[in-house]
Protein backbone atom coordinates (compact mmCIF):
# COMPACT_ATOMS: atom_id res chain seq x y z
CA UNK A 1 0.00 0.00 0.00
CA UNK A 2 2.98 2.09 1.01
CA UNK A 3 4.54 1.51 -2.36
CA UNK A 4 1.55 2.35 -4.16
CA UNK A 5 0.97 5.24 -2.65
CA UNK A 6 4.38 6.93 -2.79
CA UNK A 7 3.81 5.54 -6.82
CA UNK A 8 0.87 7.74 -7.26
CA UNK A 9 3.05 10.23 -5.36
CA UNK A 10 5.76 10.15 -7.99
CA UNK A 11 3.45 10.53 -11.05
CA UNK A 12 1.38 13.30 -9.26
CA UNK A 13 4.95 15.11 -8.87
CA UNK A 14 5.43 14.37 -12.66
CA UNK A 15 2.47 15.54 -13.85
CA UNK A 16 2.78 18.61 -11.97
CA UNK A 17 5.87 19.32 -13.56
CA UNK A 18 5.21 18.59 -17.19
CA UNK A 19 2.09 20.67 -16.74
CA UNK A 20 4.19 23.41 -16.24
CA UNK A 21 6.19 22.90 -18.60
CA UNK A 22 3.95 22.17 -21.23
CA UNK A 23 2.03 25.61 -20.80
CA UNK A 24 5.59 27.67 -21.27
CA UNK A 25 6.40 25.77 -24.50
CA UNK A 26 3.39 27.06 -26.14
CA UNK A 27 5.24 30.64 -26.37
CA UNK A 28 8.27 28.84 -28.05
CA UNK A 29 6.60 26.56 -29.87
CA UNK A 30 3.78 28.62 -31.36
CA UNK A 31 3.82 32.34 -30.07
CA UNK A 32 4.50 33.30 -33.36
CA UNK A 33 1.89 31.54 -35.37
CA UNK A 34 -0.59 32.36 -33.14
CA UNK A 35 0.78 35.77 -32.62
CA UNK A 36 0.61 36.54 -36.80
CA UNK A 37 -3.11 34.47 -36.47
CA UNK A 38 -1.34 32.10 -38.97
CA UNK A 39 -3.11 29.44 -36.29
CA UNK A 40 -6.09 29.90 -33.96
CA UNK A 41 -5.53 29.17 -30.47
CA UNK A 42 -6.92 25.58 -30.58
CA UNK A 43 -5.06 24.63 -33.29
CA UNK A 44 -1.83 26.02 -31.87
CA UNK A 45 -2.05 23.88 -28.60
CA UNK A 46 -3.35 20.80 -30.12
CA UNK A 47 0.03 20.82 -32.47
CA UNK A 48 1.93 21.71 -29.41
CA UNK A 49 0.18 18.41 -27.59
CA UNK A 50 0.95 15.73 -30.54
CA UNK A 51 4.23 16.93 -31.25
CA UNK A 52 5.30 17.46 -27.63
CA UNK A 53 4.37 13.65 -26.97
CA UNK A 54 6.00 12.59 -30.37
CA UNK A 55 9.29 14.32 -29.83
CA UNK A 56 8.71 12.91 -25.94
CA UNK A 57 8.93 9.23 -26.85
CA UNK A 58 11.20 9.02 -30.41
CA UNK A 59 14.30 11.35 -28.98
CA UNK A 60 13.17 11.63 -25.05
CA UNK A 61 15.38 8.73 -23.82
CA UNK A 62 19.23 10.82 -23.71
CA UNK A 63 18.30 13.34 -21.73
CA UNK A 64 15.98 10.79 -19.26
CA UNK A 65 18.99 9.04 -18.93
CA UNK A 66 21.33 11.42 -17.95
CA UNK A 67 18.87 13.07 -15.75
CA UNK A 68 17.95 9.11 -14.53
CA UNK A 69 21.63 7.92 -14.27
CA UNK A 70 24.22 9.83 -15.65
CA UNK A 71 24.80 12.99 -13.06
CA UNK A 72 24.09 10.57 -10.41
CA UNK A 73 24.67 6.67 -10.84
CA UNK A 74 21.09 4.95 -10.78
CA UNK A 75 19.78 3.16 -7.99
CA UNK A 76 21.62 6.72 -5.51
CA UNK A 77 18.59 8.43 -5.68
CA UNK A 78 15.28 5.82 -4.45
CA UNK A 79 12.02 6.77 -5.40
CA UNK A 80 11.33 9.23 -2.09
CA UNK A 81 14.44 11.09 -3.41
CA UNK A 82 13.26 11.12 -6.61
CA UNK A 83 9.90 13.07 -6.05
CA UNK A 84 11.82 15.59 -3.36
CA UNK A 85 14.18 15.95 -6.49
CA UNK A 86 11.27 16.69 -9.02
CA UNK A 87 9.35 18.52 -6.80
CA UNK A 88 11.68 21.22 -5.68
CA UNK A 89 12.34 21.97 -9.75
CA UNK A 90 7.74 21.83 -10.18
CA UNK A 91 7.54 24.38 -7.07
CA UNK A 92 10.31 26.46 -8.15
CA UNK A 93 9.03 26.88 -11.68
CA UNK A 94 5.13 27.18 -10.80
CA UNK A 95 6.57 30.13 -8.27
CA UNK A 96 8.56 31.67 -11.06
CA UNK A 97 5.43 31.14 -13.47
CA UNK A 98 3.65 33.07 -11.35
CA UNK A 99 6.43 36.06 -10.39
CA UNK A 100 6.92 36.06 -14.28
CA UNK A 101 10.18 35.30 -13.87
CA UNK A 102 12.04 33.94 -16.67
CA UNK A 103 14.05 30.99 -15.39
CA UNK A 104 15.32 27.57 -17.32
CA UNK A 105 13.30 24.69 -16.76
CA UNK A 106 16.19 22.42 -17.49
CA UNK A 107 18.68 24.20 -15.71
CA UNK A 108 16.59 23.55 -12.40
CA UNK A 109 16.04 20.24 -12.68
CA UNK A 110 19.95 19.63 -13.47
CA UNK A 111 20.16 21.75 -10.18
CA UNK A 112 18.24 19.96 -7.94
CA UNK A 113 19.62 17.04 -9.07
CA UNK A 114 22.73 17.96 -8.06
CA UNK A 115 21.62 19.28 -4.47
CA UNK A 116 20.52 15.67 -4.38
CA UNK A 117 23.74 14.38 -5.11
CA UNK A 118 25.37 16.53 -2.15
CA UNK A 119 23.44 15.08 -0.05
CA UNK A 120 24.50 11.83 -0.59
CA UNK A 121 27.82 12.94 -0.76
CA UNK A 122 29.83 14.84 -3.57
CA UNK A 123 31.68 12.19 -4.29
CA UNK A 124 29.35 10.57 -6.37
CA UNK A 125 28.05 13.38 -9.10
CA UNK A 126 29.75 12.98 -12.56
CA UNK A 127 31.61 15.93 -12.73
CA UNK A 128 33.07 16.15 -15.83
CA UNK A 129 29.40 15.30 -17.64
CA UNK A 130 28.06 18.54 -15.27
CA UNK A 131 31.07 20.15 -17.04
CA UNK A 132 29.80 19.42 -20.90
CA UNK A 133 26.06 20.29 -19.43
CA UNK A 134 27.72 23.91 -18.34
CA UNK A 135 29.06 23.94 -21.49
CA UNK A 136 26.48 23.60 -23.96
CA UNK A 137 24.18 26.18 -21.47
CA UNK A 138 26.91 28.69 -22.35
CA UNK A 139 27.58 27.75 -26.05
CA UNK A 140 23.92 26.84 -27.39
CA UNK A 141 22.47 30.54 -26.63
CA UNK A 142 25.38 32.32 -28.02
CA UNK A 143 24.85 29.92 -30.79
CA UNK A 144 21.40 30.78 -31.38
CA UNK A 145 22.72 34.47 -31.37
CA UNK A 146 25.18 34.46 -33.89
CA UNK A 147 23.51 32.71 -36.53
CA UNK A 148 20.43 35.05 -35.93
CA UNK A 149 22.48 37.74 -35.78
CA UNK A 150 23.80 36.70 -39.45
CA UNK A 151 20.78 36.27 -40.78
CA UNK A 152 19.62 39.47 -39.98
CA UNK A 153 22.48 41.61 -40.72
CA UNK A 154 23.41 39.49 -44.04
CA UNK A 155 20.71 36.84 -45.46
CA UNK A 156 17.32 38.91 -44.69
CA UNK A 157 17.32 41.18 -48.09
CA UNK A 158 18.52 38.56 -49.60
CA UNK A 159 15.70 36.45 -48.76
CA UNK A 160 12.61 38.77 -49.49
CA UNK A 161 14.46 39.17 -52.85
CA UNK A 162 14.60 35.24 -53.57
CA UNK A 163 10.88 35.16 -52.22
CA UNK A 164 9.81 37.83 -54.63
CA UNK A 165 11.22 36.11 -57.55
CA UNK A 166 10.03 32.71 -56.76
CA UNK A 167 6.29 33.71 -56.05
CA UNK A 168 3.52 35.24 -57.88
CA UNK A 169 1.98 37.44 -55.49
CA UNK A 170 2.20 38.16 -52.35
CA UNK A 171 -0.48 35.63 -51.14
CA UNK A 172 1.57 33.53 -52.74
CA UNK A 173 4.54 34.88 -50.10
CA UNK A 174 2.06 34.78 -47.59
CA UNK A 175 0.96 31.16 -47.84
CA UNK A 176 4.41 29.79 -48.21
CA UNK A 177 5.64 31.39 -44.98
CA UNK A 178 2.90 30.54 -42.86
CA UNK A 179 3.15 26.79 -43.75
CA UNK A 180 6.68 27.25 -42.40
CA UNK A 181 5.80 28.88 -39.27
CA UNK A 182 3.51 26.01 -38.69
CA UNK A 183 6.41 23.70 -39.34
CA UNK A 184 9.11 25.37 -37.18
CA UNK A 185 6.62 25.36 -34.44
CA UNK A 186 5.60 21.99 -34.72
CA UNK A 187 9.85 20.92 -34.49
CA UNK A 188 10.28 23.57 -31.54
CA UNK A 189 7.55 21.56 -30.06
CA UNK A 190 9.03 18.32 -30.98
CA UNK A 191 12.45 19.19 -29.45
CA UNK A 192 10.90 20.47 -26.28
CA UNK A 193 9.46 17.11 -25.88
CA UNK A 194 12.44 15.53 -26.55
CA UNK A 195 14.59 17.43 -24.31
CA UNK A 196 12.09 17.64 -21.73
CA UNK A 197 10.74 14.27 -21.35
CA UNK A 198 13.69 14.19 -18.77
CA UNK A 199 13.59 16.73 -16.57
CA UNK A 200 9.98 15.26 -16.09
CA UNK A 201 10.42 11.70 -15.69
CA UNK A 202 14.69 10.89 -15.37
CA UNK A 203 14.66 10.82 -11.92
CA UNK A 204 11.84 8.53 -11.32
CA UNK A 205 13.17 6.19 -14.32
CA UNK A 206 17.19 6.65 -12.82
CA UNK A 207 15.00 4.90 -9.29
CA UNK A 208 14.25 1.74 -11.54
CA UNK A 209 10.03 2.03 -10.07
CA UNK A 210 9.50 3.38 -13.89
CA UNK A 211 10.53 1.95 -17.00
CA UNK A 212 12.32 4.34 -19.65
CA UNK A 213 9.73 3.66 -22.13
CA UNK A 214 6.75 4.14 -20.40
CA UNK A 215 8.32 7.60 -18.41
CA UNK A 216 8.95 8.90 -21.88
CA UNK A 217 5.51 8.17 -23.02
CA UNK A 218 3.93 9.71 -19.53
CA UNK A 219 6.16 12.80 -19.88
CA UNK A 220 5.01 13.81 -23.64
CA UNK A 221 1.22 13.01 -22.25
CA UNK A 222 2.40 15.24 -19.71
CA UNK A 223 3.57 17.77 -21.80
CA UNK A 224 0.86 17.80 -24.23
CA UNK A 225 -1.64 18.10 -21.70
CA UNK A 226 0.27 21.01 -19.70
CA UNK A 227 -0.40 22.67 -23.54
CA UNK A 228 -3.97 21.95 -23.98
CA UNK A 229 -4.80 23.40 -20.19
CA UNK A 230 -2.48 26.02 -19.85
CA UNK A 231 -1.14 27.05 -23.33
CA UNK A 232 -3.80 29.06 -24.25
CA UNK A 233 -3.33 31.55 -21.48
CA UNK A 234 0.72 31.80 -22.54
CA UNK A 235 -0.29 32.40 -25.86
CA UNK A 236 -2.61 35.34 -25.00
CA UNK A 237 0.73 37.24 -23.01
CA UNK A 238 3.10 36.54 -25.75
CA UNK A 239 1.24 36.82 -29.20
CA UNK A 240 1.25 40.01 -29.67
CA UNK A 241 5.11 40.42 -28.66
CA UNK A 242 6.11 38.01 -30.41
CA UNK A 243 4.07 39.20 -33.88
CA UNK A 244 6.06 42.42 -33.90
CA UNK A 245 8.76 39.68 -35.28
CA UNK A 246 8.11 39.55 -38.69
CA UNK A 247 7.30 35.92 -40.04
CA UNK A 248 10.53 35.21 -41.85
CA UNK A 249 12.77 36.40 -39.00
CA UNK A 250 10.55 34.04 -36.46
CA UNK A 251 10.49 31.01 -38.78
CA UNK A 252 14.33 31.49 -38.19
CA UNK A 253 14.93 31.69 -34.61
CA UNK A 254 12.56 28.87 -34.72
CA UNK A 255 14.06 26.40 -36.44
CA UNK A 256 17.51 27.23 -35.19
CA UNK A 257 15.90 26.96 -31.76
CA UNK A 258 14.83 23.29 -32.40
CA UNK A 259 17.71 22.26 -34.21
CA UNK A 260 19.93 23.11 -31.11
CA UNK A 261 17.56 21.86 -28.85
CA UNK A 262 17.31 18.73 -30.50
CA UNK A 263 21.07 18.26 -31.18
CA UNK A 264 21.27 18.68 -27.48
CA UNK A 265 18.78 16.11 -26.87
CA UNK A 266 20.23 13.37 -29.18
CA UNK A 267 23.83 13.94 -27.22
CA UNK A 268 21.59 13.56 -23.70
CA UNK A 269 22.06 16.90 -22.56
CA UNK A 270 19.04 19.23 -21.17
CA UNK A 271 19.02 22.78 -22.31
CA UNK A 272 16.60 26.05 -21.71
CA UNK A 273 14.87 26.33 -24.82
CA UNK A 274 13.21 29.28 -23.76
CA UNK A 275 16.36 31.19 -23.65
CA UNK A 276 17.96 29.44 -26.29
CA UNK A 277 14.72 31.59 -28.38
CA UNK A 278 15.80 34.70 -26.55
CA UNK A 279 18.69 34.74 -27.67
CA UNK A 280 17.72 34.43 -31.09
CA UNK A 281 15.46 36.91 -31.28
CA UNK A 282 17.84 39.24 -29.12
CA UNK A 283 20.45 38.25 -32.33
CA UNK A 284 17.66 39.51 -34.74
CA UNK A 285 17.46 42.98 -32.40
CA UNK A 286 21.05 43.56 -32.63
CA UNK A 287 21.32 42.88 -36.22
CA UNK A 288 18.69 45.50 -36.77
CA UNK A 289 18.58 48.30 -34.39
CA UNK A 290 22.20 47.71 -32.77
CA UNK A 291 24.58 46.05 -30.22
CA UNK A 292 23.41 48.37 -27.34
CA UNK A 293 19.88 46.40 -26.71
CA UNK A 294 22.27 43.76 -25.28
CA UNK A 295 22.33 45.70 -22.40
CA UNK A 296 18.74 45.51 -22.16
CA UNK A 297 16.78 44.53 -18.82
CA UNK A 298 15.79 41.21 -20.66
CA UNK A 299 19.09 39.93 -21.07
CA UNK A 300 20.09 40.84 -17.74
CA UNK A 301 17.23 39.00 -16.28
CA UNK A 302 18.13 35.99 -18.74
CA UNK A 303 21.70 35.85 -17.06
CA UNK A 304 20.40 36.65 -13.79
CA UNK A 305 18.15 33.36 -14.38
CA UNK A 306 21.16 31.32 -15.77
CA UNK A 307 22.76 31.62 -12.33
CA UNK A 308 20.57 31.88 -9.89
CA UNK A 309 17.81 29.12 -10.89
CA UNK A 310 20.35 25.65 -10.72
CA UNK A 311 21.74 27.54 -6.90
CA UNK A 312 18.34 27.78 -5.82
CA UNK A 313 16.67 24.24 -6.82
CA UNK A 314 19.95 22.50 -5.86
CA UNK A 315 19.48 24.33 -2.05
CA UNK A 316 15.80 23.02 -1.79
CA UNK A 317 16.08 20.40 -2.47
CA UNK A 318 18.99 20.12 -0.31
CA UNK A 319 17.02 20.91 2.25
CA UNK A 320 14.39 18.85 1.89
CA UNK A 321 16.36 15.88 1.69
CA UNK A 322 17.67 16.93 5.52
CA UNK A 323 13.74 17.58 6.55
CA UNK A 324 12.01 14.99 4.96
CA UNK A 325 14.77 11.73 4.81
Amino acid sequence: MNITFTLIAALAVALFMGLNIGGNNAAAAMGAAYGAKVRTKYQAVMLIGVFAVIGAVLSGGEVIKTLGSGILPSGTILIKGAIISVGASAVIIFLANILRVPISTSQVAVGSVVGIGFFYGASKLNTPLLGEIVIWWVVTPVVAWLLAYLMGKYLYTNILIWLADHHDSEASIRKSLNALLTISGCYVAFSAGANHAGIIVGPFVGTGDIPASYGAVFAGLALGLGALLMGGRVLDTVGKDICELCVIRAVFVEFTAAIIVHVASIHGIPVSLGEIVASGIIGIGCANSGMHIVKSETVKKILIAWVVSPLLAGTLAYVLMMLLL
